[in-house]
């Protein structure tokens, strides 16, 4: 009896937040060592199948590097990176599509609706073109102040959000792979570039003017001390995040990920959450709990 009423009491602290959440976009970036664990995946999955039940208006989107990696090395080809991004010639560019647009892409929306969820995944696989996001080639500079060649690397410069409002409308989950196709009348238009998926993320949330962006990571989140978990910062807005990353809290690789939070809330986005997703229903924990287990960054208050 004392279990039956502690899940009761669970349900009633969600409610409120399913309240305020109902009708809301959530962007969710699935990546990294996630993909690799099934059951952390499996768990996650079931996470945003309930989030779509009781109302809220989930979107995936995906990337797929260890898979990719793998799938290049099966080939014979190498991986090569440049300032952090995959160098993606013709040979790469075939192998992202096949593995990220199609067999990953699927794979997750078959998996949603197999837990009880409905999912449209939107890619450039069989006769129907579903691709939503759009671009352009991005070019970055070398330490010698010349062009870096990085193949056919771009970032999103358009998403056609009437797609994905139509699909959450009809109680659809998104699932979108991190490419996109040169817009038309541009230089290469129709051809389709390799996009890093956080970027992905952060241009769908933008457009979609989300409620959250959540980023699924490795660790729990932010902290004060980046080697004590317990250390985690559960709720973080602009000016302290600065006040961190001049201190060095905040350092190495977490640094370009807060700055993109911050960029994202300046541009519409509600509230970015860092969690770890390999933390069994992480999402729901995350969303539907009053402390949460991540941390959330937030606007400067006005």
């Amino acid at each position: 009896m004392i279990e039956a009423i502690q899940k009761a009491d669970v349900l009633i602290e969600a409610m409120g937040w399913i309240r305020q959440f109902r009708d809301k976009v959530t962007v969710i970036k699935l990546g990294g060592s996630v993909m690799e664990d099934d059951d952390a995946l499996r768990h996650l999955l079931v996470d945003i199948v309930f989030m779509e039940t009781v109302g809220m208006r989930p979107v995936v989107v995906h990337g797929g590097g260890a898979a990719i990696s793998r799938a290049m090395a099966a080939a014979g080809l190498e991986a090569r990176f440049v300032q952090g991004r995959r160098y993606t010639d013709p040979a790469t560019l075939k192998i992202v599509e096949k593995v990220l647009a199609g067999e990953i892409n699927e794979s997750i929306a078959a998996r949603i609706e197999e837990f009880g969820g409905r999912a449209m995944p939107l890619n450039f696989a069989g006769e129907t073109d579903n691709n939503i996001l759009y671009g352009e080639p991005i070019t970055l500079t070398g330490d010698d102040g010349e062009p870096v060649d990085l193949g056919a690397v771009g970032h999103v410069t358009r998403v056609d959000r009437d797609v994905l409002d139509n699909l959450c409308y009809a109680g659809q989950v998104p699932v979108i792979p991190s490419m996109c196709v040169v817009d038309d009348g541009k230089p290469g238009a129709g051809g389709k570039l390799n996009v890093n998926a956080d970027t992905a993320a952060m241009a769908v949330a933008q457009a979609m003017g989300a409620e959250k962006l959540v980023f699924l990571s490795d660790i729990n989140g932010v902290r004060r001390d980046k080697n004590d978990p317990d250390s985690l910062i559960h709720s973080l807005d602009g000016a302290e995040a600065r006040r961190l990353i001049a201190s060095g809290a905040i350092e190495a690789g977490m640094i370009p990920k807060v700055e993109a939070c911050l960029e994202t809330l300046d541009k519409g986005v509600r509230k970015v959450h860092i969690i770890d997703g390999r933390l069994r229903h992480s999402l729901l924990l995350e969303i539907y709990t009053n402390c949460g287990v991540g941390t959330e960054i937030v606007s400067d208050p006005v």
